[in-house]
């Protein structure tokens, strides 16, 4: 089975950073494709990030409540079921 990193996506063209407000999964579930898996704050908008992927979330890299996320850092891996 394949891993893959999902990472914070750029939102708008001055995105640069952004904060990880909280987590809707935990390490261990599975998931859908399209699920939400964390709410993500800019400086403009809160935004929702959705699973790229079905599968297993086996690492979350970003506790909640952590700023200053750069645009493509991995903020978890889910493995591809």
């Amino acid at each position: 089975m394949a891993s893959v990193e999902v990472t914070l996506p750029k939102w708008g063209l001055t995105m640069e950073e952004a904060t990880l407000v909280e987590w809707k999964v935990n390490e261990g579930e599975s998931v859908k494709e399209g699920q939400v898996l964390a709410t993500v704050e800019t400086d403009k908008v809160t935004n929702e990030l959705e699973s790229p992927v079905s599968g297993v979330v086996r690492e979350i890299r970003v506790a909640a409540g952590t700023s200053e996320i750069k645009v493509g850092d991995v903020l978890c891996v889910i493995e591809e079921s």
